[in-house]
């Protein structure tokens, strides 16, 4: 089923940094990486204020199928009175990724064809390091540009820590290859996914991972 993008009321021809950070879900930071990269058109006043292209925006939007907002798997601490804490143990993927549209898709993907994945979402870098500690989990995916860690700092600080070894990776990324040099001494051997291509491959690379897991 297509999803379409929401549309951005035309009031004037451009946004500030902070209403597009509302818009994506994602964190000021990340949108200015974004006009960094080209993503996003964008100029600033003579004051020094940047000023984003409205129609970049929408653009942007369509382009990557924003998703509805679907609600966070309940948390382990979530769980109700009475039910069975003997139940076989779902394999548990930890999510650590900073824009929310990104969140909802890849929630949704887990939903819809993983269920018997559990999902864990962190919003940075370094909560994410904190719950990773806290969890344990089995899958890990992991974007490159966090705020507060960035993802190559974390994957080289997790593979200090021996129980790293028993957990399968994924990074996702808006760079492209000519842009991942500066964290290539992360992402040697792991899967990276290109966030334009998310729907289509990241269910197989999932797969890879639950398989893997499964032979143990």
């Amino acid at each position: 089923m297509a999803i379409s993008a929401p549309e951005i009321p035309d009031a004037t021809d451009h946004c500030t940094t902070l209403e597009v950070a509302k818009l994506l879900g994602m964190a000021v930071r990340s949108v200015q990486l974004m006009v960094d990269r080209g993503e996003l058109q964008a100029w600033k006043t003579p004051g020094g204020h940047r000023r984003i292209s409205r129609a970049s925006v929408q653009q942007w939007l369509q382009g990557n199928k924003a998703a509805p907002a679907v609600p966070h798997t309940r948390r382990a601490s979530d769980a109700r009175p009475g039910e069975d804490s003997a139940a076989p143990k779902k394999p548990l993927l930890l999510l650590i990724e900073d824009s929310t549209h990104f969140q909802n898709l890849i929630q949704l993907i887990v939903q819809q064809q993983f269920p018997e994945l559990a999902l864990q979402v962190a919003d940075d870098g370094i909560a994410g390091l904190a719950l990773y500690g806290q969890l344990q989990p089995d899958i890990l995916i992991v974007d490159i540009l966090l705020p507060g860690l960035d993802g190559a700092t974390l994957i080289t600080t997790l593979r200090s820590h021996p129980q790293f070894a028993r957990s399968e990776l994924i990074v996702v990324t808006s760079l492209d290859e000519s842009q991942r040099a500066p964290y290539a001494f992360a992402l040697q051997g792991v899967a990276v996914i290109h966030k334009p291509r998310l729907v289509a491959e990241l269910p197989a690379a999932l797969q890879a991972c639950l398989e893997t897991l499964r032979r143990g």
